[in-house]
C-alpha cells in the first residue's frame, strides 16, 4: 500500500557510502533478459533471481532461484530455463483449469527465454551498489542493514507496472489460452 514515489526515495536513501559488503535488491524498471540482467549488474555478486512473467490482469508467481555469481550470464540462462520447468510441472498439478492454464503460459515464456528477470539480490559496497542504481534498468537498489544475514532477508520487489501504488495485483483477467 506504500506510495512508489516514497518507496523508490526510501530506497535510494539505504545505499550505504564506503567499502563494506551489503545485500540489496535491484529492481529493474522493466523485466529483462537473463544476459541484460549480468550486464546490469556487473561489480556486485549476485546471489538470488527473481523472474516473473507478467499476465493482463492475472497474478503470476514470484520465482527465485540461488545462483552462485560465479558465472552471471550462463546461471541466470539456466535459473531461467528452471524456472520454466518448475511452471510446466505445476501446471499438471494445478488444482483448476485457470490455474493450470497460467502455469502453462508462465512455463512457455521463460522456456523461450523471454525478458522475464523481475529483480536481483546483489553483495557488494556502497560505491558498487550506487554505480549499479545509476545504470538504465536499475529502478531501485534497496539495501539491507549493515548487519543483516542473507537467511534474515524477505525479498518483496516491486513490480515495472507498479507506478502509483505498491500492492498486489488485480486477478480478474481470462487464463491464457
Amino acid at each position: 500500500g506504500e506510495r512508489v514515489v516514497d518507496y523508490l526515495r526510501r530506497a535510494s536513501a539505504s545505499l550505504p557510502v564506503g567499502h563494506s559488503p551489503y545485500w540489496a535488491l535491484v529492481q529493474l524498471d522493466s523485466y529483462l533478459t537473463p544476459d541484460r540482467a549480468a550486464e546490469l549488474t556487473q561489480g556486485v555478486r549476485l546471489s538470488r533471481v527473481v523472474f516473473r512473467v507478467p499476465l493482463p490482469r492475472v497474478q503470476t508467481a514470484l520465482i527465485t532461484r540461488d545462483l552462485p555469481g560465479q558465472q552471471p550470464m550462463s546461471e541466470l540462462a539456466a535459473a531461467q530455463q528452471s524456472a520454466a520447468a518448475e511452471r510446466l510441472a505445476a501446471s499438471h498439478t494445478a488444482p483448476d483449469r485457470r490455474r493450470s492454464a497460467i502455469d502453462a503460459a508462465e512455463a512457455a515464456q521463460l522456456q523461450r527465454g523471454c525478458a522475464r528477470v523481475l529483480a536481483l539480490l546483489v553483495r557488494g559496497d556502497g560505491d558498487a551498489l550506487r554505480t549499479v542504481a545509476a545504470r538504465p534498468g536499475a529502478r531501485a537498489v534497496h539495501a539491507a542493514l549493515a548487519d543483516t544475514s542473507i537467511q534474515d532477508l524477505a525479498i518483496a520487489p516491486l513490480l515495472p507496472e507498479q507506478v502509483e501504488m505498491a500492492g498486489p495485483v488485480p486477478d480478474d483477467g481470462p487464463a491464457p489460452s
